[in-house]
């Protein structure tokens, strides 16, 4: 983390009105605490654990979106013919409507604009998503019981 990154922490904590705000990890801890005009920091780092988290961090990030900008394009040409079915909320996906019940839909599974095809909950709440297009179920991409996002694609479905 460097000193840019916390200086806009610590503007970001000022302005959010949060009167403290903790941060650990592997080789910095920082507490920012609000309550005077100007915010107080603390931080307190281990000098040998600094020294090698630049080492060990900086490829791992540079590597993967190199890897994701090469898969993206091939994904987007081969999905172009197929509509996607995107999550309305934030919350977990459900594939079935209970542990002991079938899935909703399979890859294959013919479905028509109305159908359930998944369930996603949201704060306790279990809203059934339907679909709003008829067609063929080509591809599942979200694993069930995992967190979903607002507007995340979550199935294929050839409307042919």
């Amino acid at each position: 983390m460097d000193i840019k990154e916390i200086q806009s922490l610590i503007k970001f904590v000022a302005r959010s009105g949060a009167s403290e705000v903790k941060l650990e990890m592997e080789d910095i801890k920082i507490t920012i605490k609000t309550g005077s005009e100007s915010p107080e920091t603390t931080i307190i780092q281990a000098a040998a654990p600094m020294a090698q988290a630049p080492q060990m961090v900086a490829p791992a990030p540079v590597a993967q979106p190199a890897a994701a900008a090469a898969a993206t394009p091939a994904e987007t040409e081969d999905d172009s013919k197929y509509v996607t079915v995107k999550s309305p909320i934030i919350g977990t996906f459900y594939r079935k409507p209970s542990p002991d019940k079938p899935m909703f839909v399979e890859v294959g599974s013919t479905i028509n604009a109305g159908d359930t095809v998944c369930i996603i909950e949201a704060m306790k709440l279990f809203n059934e998503i339907e679909s709003e297009v008829s067609g063929k179920i080509v591809k599942v991409l979200v694993d069930d019981m995992s967190p979903v996002e607002f507007d995340q694609p979550l199935f294929l479905v050839d409307p042919s």
